[in-house]
């Protein structure tokens, strides 16, 4: 069976999902993902390698054409596999304190967020819990890019909890869209409760 995946345009993690998803798609056979530049070819790689699949790569006109032929059963690599078990991870809990991430450009740490919490959803085990404070809540409310990401995050467990000191000090709790508001009482609980914390 042959699966082509066009992944030209797509920024990271993109092009490595919808190639593992094709993969997922079929028994046995071949997928060719096209991309456009060199970190995508070297990460599309790399989750070939790592699902045992050999790999060929040409390049045509500024595009990687990433042949990868698989001729055994993945059904048991969890990594970004949606199908397995997406049960909230009990001792995982996210603080966000600004609606982009890392430090430098400004553009870009907003792409890289995105990309952060539309990863989230394909990845398991969840978070138990994702708590909004400071320029965080931005991401909570009308016009975030990533409202759709997060209600599935939420429609599959997760906690969404927005600081409401926060949402009050920038004048943005009626434009709340996904979640619930909580105070620090509730969002200190939380951290105080789980076993493992990551601080964006």
């Amino acid at each position: 069976m042959y699966k082509e995946v066009d992944a030209r345009g797509l920024n990271c993690p993109l092009p490595v999902i919808h190639t593992k998803k094709a993969l997922e798609a079929i028994d046995t056979g071949k997928v060719t993902t096209i991309v456009d530049n060199e970190v995508a070819k070297e990460n599309v790689s790399k989750l070939a390698k790592s699902l045992a699949c050999k790999v060929a790569i040409q390049e045509n006109q500024g595009a990687y054409y990433i042949d990868i032929f698989k001729d055994h059963s993945i059904g048991d690599i969890p990594a970004m596999d949606i199908q397995c078990d997406i049960t909230p991870k009990k001792d995982l809990v996210i603080l966000i304190s600004k609606d982009r991430l890392g430090e430098g450009s400004e553009e870009l740490g907003k792409v890289l967020m995105k990309g952060y919490i539309y990863t989230l959803t394909e990845v398991t085990p969840l978070p138990k819990a994702l708590l909004f404070v400071n320029g965080g809540v931005n991401l909570v409310v009308e016009g975030s890019e990533v409202i759709e990401h997060l209600r599935n995050l939420e429609t599959n467990g997760v906690e969404i909890i927005s600081c409401g000191t926060c949402l009050d000090y920038f004048k943005i709790k009626n434009k709340l869209m996904v979640g619930g508001i909580g105070n620090m009482y509730n969002i200190v609980e939380n951290l105080n409760n789980a076993k493992n914390t990551i601080k964006l």
